[in-house]
């Protein structure tokens, strides 16, 4: 045992010029534990017997103190060891160690009183007194239980107040379990963050209660005030039952007062695999404008997805790989993902192999714009519903490459649409955007040009008198963490030091997150009859520069002083705004109130095809005013801005007076 303690002693973690220190100590073997428990038991006999010893001098003739002192320790050592008594980290001692405290020696306490009773009905004497085996009873159960108790005091001595630490003072919002749990685990968390100074709630109570010895406050309008009347710099968000409204509302007040904001998860959601100190991070901007979740119908997508076979183009982009993921769910007979880019597609076929072992499914590279390998595609495979999700998206980009904008975004939509009336495909579901409404650059009008042409097919074949194939078109704007969006560009650039880029301060974008945009995607393949263009109520529009400032603080810092914003100017074919739904439009209310039929006005489909045609043989000969030209022949709306193609839009305003002439 001497040879164990020393080599145990010897591995004892050491600071500096070999001082013991005691914060790295993470946890008192459990032998120790207990030696350290006996002994105190050993302690309380010695005190019982010298409490007793003046009050009954003679009383004990059967055995000696010795062998009373054995009895009493041996029965504590087989109850330790039923009760592990000795097997929690001391530093972690809660309610139930000192509850196996208390069965242990009461257990202990009942076994010498029978003990007792045996003898002096064997041989007409006790062993020991009633009232010294009380006096042992609480001696002993005192002594373990204010062992551990300064042992956590001295850990937490040790570990906090002798070492310089900047610990983020911060009271929790809520007041129930979770957040008490996240309270008491931030308290004990090595190394630690957080400093929890108490609790608010917007709860009714009195105002003398404390949870875990800290005050708890009932928050008003402005949180902030009570944030600060505790002394605190922080709040950590522990409950979710907050709409998306009243949290921004309470972030925003508290990051215009220098209060920085946290997010804490649900207790049941903690996992493992790191401490919940490191799982308390800084509040997400898509916290705030994430909206609440949308209830949709289940029952209907199950009809139209299960047992089906579906083809998921753009499978690898953000959205397109998304709609995989929800697809998959509802048990189709065969999913097709397709899309031109390797590496990206190649990361979805690992996920699907992961988390969808039975799946069938199939991978396939391939550029919308090969009809060829389209055709084939669809002559091996009865494909029951598409969603269309494949496009060029990054208006700068194709304003400097309009004809590879109609390669994929307009002549690939219309090889898949005619393929799916070909070969006969049930639903045909095309994704679009906001940017197709009164269009301002060649991404948009590109988009427009492939809802006019999808339209004009469907109710093309209604006048023909067979309708094989539904063609409906979704409509929303900008997807949060979609690639190459505004939020991660921001982080990135925070990340950096800044600046922080944006176009213009009066710029606004309508937001929605990626679950939200594929629902709707799903949503209206189930609920359209065909010919429709669904558009989402995306709530209200977030100013740029708002969403910069309020990134820039829930990460810390203060805008313009330690990350700066820079002013660059609106990029070509960038406007300020964006549309739902164009000046001649109305809408159409569904069975879900946040989903609207934009009804425009349906062109003809032979005029349509033959504008299409013109404007895919002009991108051909990689004629980009050409092309340009003839798109704004097709789209009227479609008016350039900062862009090199504005001079069109002039040409074509002396034409059109010329004419009038």
């Amino acid at each position: 045992m001497g040879n164990k303690l020393h080599r145990a002693l010897g591995k004892l973690p050491t600071g500096p010029d070999d001082a013991l220190n005691l914060r790295n100590i993470k946890y008192l073997p459990r032998w120790v534990v207990f030696l350290i428990d006996i002994g105190l038991v050993a302690i309380s006999s010695i005190f019982t017997a010298f409490i007793l010893l003046d009050l009954t001098p003679n009383v004990y003739g059967l055995i000696d103190m010795a062998d009373k002192g054995v009895i009493i320790m041996m029965i504590n050592i087989f109850f330790f060891y039923v009760f592990k008594t000795y097997a929690g980290i001391i530093r972690y001692s809660s309610n139930i160690d000192a509850l196996k405290l208390l069965l242990a020696t009461l257990s202990s306490f009942f076994t010498l009183l029978i003990i007792n009773l045996i003898t002096s009905l064997i041989i007409n004497q006790k062993i020991f007194l009633f009232g010294a085996l009380l006096i042992n009873l609480w001696i002993s159960f005192s002594l373990l239980f204010l062992f551990r108790l300064a042992v956590k005091q001295i850990y937490e001595y040790f570990k906090f107040v002798q070492k310089d630490e900047n610990l983020i003072k911060a009271v929790i919002l809520g007041a129930d379990e979770n957040a008490i749990s996240i309270a008491g685990a931030l308290d004990i968390e090595h190394p630690k963050r957080f400093r929890i100074v108490g609790f608010l709630t917007n709860e009714k109570h009195n105002k003398s209660i404390r949870l875990l010895d800290k005050p708890v406050l009932k928050y008003g309008k402005h949180i902030h005030e009570e944030v600060k009347s505790l002394n605190a710099d922080a709040v950590v968000f522990s409950e979710s039952k907050f709409s998306a409204e009243e949290r921004y509302k309470m972030v925003e007040d508290c990051l215009e007062h220098g209060v920085s904001v946290y997010n804490a998860p649900i207790v049941s959601t903690w996992g493992e695999d790191k401490p919940i100190a490191q799982k308390v991070q800084s509040l997400q901007i898509e916290d705030l404008l994430d909206r609440e979740p949308i209830q949709l119908d289940v029952q209907n997508k199950i009809d139209q997805l299960t047992g089906k076979t579906i083809l998921v183009t753009g499978g690898a982009g953000s959205i397109g790989s998304e709609i995989v993921r929800q697809v998959a769910e509802y048990n189709p007979k065969r999913l097709i993902i397709l899309d031109q880019a390797e590496t990206p597609l190649h990361n979805v076929q690992l996920e699907i192999e992961s988390k969808f072992p039975d799946l069938d499914y199939k991978c396939i590279i391939c550029d919308v714009g090969n009809y060829k390998r389209l055709e084939l595609m669809f002559r091996n495979n009865n494909i029951d519903v598409i969603y269309h999700a494949a496009a060029y998206k990054h208006v700068p980009l194709m304003e400097q490459n309009p004809h590879e904008a109609i390669f994929v975004n307009i002549s690939g939509t219309k090889n898949l649409a005619d393929l799916a009336l070909k070969y006969n495909a049930g639903h045909f579901v095309m994704v679009s955007t906001d940017k197709a409404v009164n269009p301002s650059n060649v991404m948009g009008a590109s988009k427009r040009a492939a809802e006019m042409y999808v339209q004009s097919l469907y109710h093309h074949q209604l006048k023909t008198g067979k309708e094989t194939t539904r063609f409906i078109t979704t409509r929303f704007g900008n997807v949060l963490g979609s690639n190459g969006s505004v939020v991660p560009l921001f982080k990135k650039q925070i990340e950096k030091g800044g600046p922080v880029t944006i176009t213009h301060p009066g710029i606004i974008r309508y937001f929605m997150t990626i679950p939200e945009a594929c629902q709707l995607v799903l949503e209206a393949g189930a609920m359209g009859k065909g010919g429709e263009i669904f558009v989402f109520d995306m709530g209200e529009p977030v100013k740029i520069m708002d969403l910069a400032i309020k990134m820039i603080k829930l990460a810390g810092y203060e805008p313009n002083k330690q990350i700066s914003i820079k002013i660059t100017g609106l990029r070509p074919g960038e406007k300020l705004y964006e549309e739902l739904l164009n000046n001649e439009a109305k809408t159409l209310p569904t069975h879900h109130a946040k989903i609207m039929i934009g009804q425009d006005v349906v062109r003809d489909y032979e005029k349509i095809s033959e504008k299409i045609d013109g404007v895919i043989n002009s991108a051909n000969k990689l004629k980009s005013d050409k092309v340009v030209a003839k798109l704004k022949d097709l789209i009227p709306e479609f008016i350039s801005n900062n862009s090199s193609f504005q001079r069109l839009d002039k040409v074509s305003k002396n034409s059109e007076a010329k004419n009038l002439s």
